[in-house]
């Protein structure tokens, strides 16, 4: 989808246990100055009427009627009805809450609400990581094409989300991409994102400190320390992003084992990549080892570092030859270099999310 020359406009909502940021979008660009106002997080009717002001406020100022409104709100929840169930960062909303039937009631537009996960993957395989990558092969000369995403946001929480041929992948209880679920490799027990989050990090930091985690500097700070911006614990900081790596991995192993595709990272913590990437990368190019000896990849396919130079080189170029054609003369290009790419997020994740919110929303309209 080209929505850059698009001339319909989408409200959007940022949903946060402290703030809802409001806005609206027009061919993948913010045209109004965002209204912020307090969640009320703790009370289901000003939380309501905040969202209905927050939205009437963006209404006034839209050069012309918007077609629709889209936005991500935390789960669980029935996306695809509109009705929010029991959140943990927004504790008024409790017993099944129809969000979306009554702001289109009072707006009279159709309302779209998706998980910040599942538009940030959206957002990055419309306008991000995917069109960036396919035009870098495109340049090489590569054969090579990608149509399937698989997008993670790694920060209070480790979210996902599966974009496949142009579609954002829901499934059946609104429950696709919910790699946070996952199994944690490094501790069994326990599921991925408790490897996979700012606790994870900050858990990891104090540990090998000998601290609390209450005690345990921000994972920005650890990311300073780790790279000699900043005293500290060095070893530490390096294993709590090391720590995080290798669970990422494992989960995007496992992910993308289904999916076959590429995959994208955001988030708070996405800044530190340099800390974490190469351990995931060398995760998902593990093997699994059998007796005698023995042993295979655990992926189908080679996986590289995209923000290496070195790696993201042998990606683009592959393995290019030309084979004959049984019984016919000429030949045919061939690549048979398996492979997939990881990467980090050339939208930010926020404008993903949006320009996600905002493709899903015109996407659902064209398809009516």
């Amino acid at each position: 989808m080209n929505l850059e020359h698009e001339k319909r406009i989408v409200m959007t909502l940022d949903a946060g246990g402290t703030n809802l940021v409001f806005s609206a979008i027009q061919g993948n660009v913010e045209i109004v100055p965002p209204v912020t106002f307090p969640s009320h997080a703790h009370n289901l009717n000003d939380c309501l009427a905040t969202i209905v002001n927050g939205f009437t406020e963006i209404k006034k100022k839209l050069p012309a009627r918007a077609v629709a409104i889209s936005f991500a709100f935390p789960g669980p929840a029935d996306y695809p009805a509109g009705i929010i169930g029991d959140l943990g960062n927004l504790p008024a909303f409790r017993g099944g809450v129809a969000l979306g039937p009554m702001l289109q009631e009072v707006f009279q537009l159709p309302v779209f609400i998706n998980n910040d996960g599942d538009l940030f993957a959206y957002g990055e395989a419309i306008a991000g990581f995917l069109p960036y990558v396919n035009g870098l092969l495109k340049k090489a000369h590569s054969p090579k094409r990608f149509h399937n995403l698989f997008g993670v946001t790694l920060g209070t929480g480790f979210g996902g989300g599966i974009v496949r041929n142009g579609e954002l992948f829901i499934g059946d209880n609104s429950g696709a991409g919910e790699i946070w679920l996952m199994r944690n490799k490094v501790e069994p027990s326990m599921n991925a994102e408790e490897g996979a989050s700012i606790r994870a990090v900050q858990r990891v930091y104090a540990e090998r400190e000998g601290l609390t985690i209450e005690q345990a500097p921000t994972p920005k700070e650890i990311f300073e320390i780790g790279t000699g911006k900043a005293k500290g614990n060095a070893s530490a900081a390096l294993e709590a992003y090391r720590r995080l790596g290798e669970v990422v991995g494992d989960a995007l192993a496992n992910a993308l084992t289904l999916i076959d595709g590429l995959a994208v990272i955001g988030g708070g913590l996405s800044g530190a990549h340099s800390l974490f990437l190469p351990a995931l990368v060398s995760e998902m190019n593990g093997k699994y080892h059998l007796g005698g000896g023995k042993s295979f990849p655990r992926l189908e396919v080679n996986v590289y570092n995209l923000e290496d130079a070195g790696e993201l080189d042998i990606f683009l170029t592959g393995a290019k030859k030309e084979i004959a054609v049984p019984g016919k003369a000429g030949n045919v290009q061939y690549d048979p270099l398996r492979r997939t790419g990881v990467g980090i997020s050339k939208l930010g994740t926020s404008e993903a999310v949006a320009i996600g919110a905002y493709a899903f929303a015109l996407h659902a309209l064209d398809r009516k």
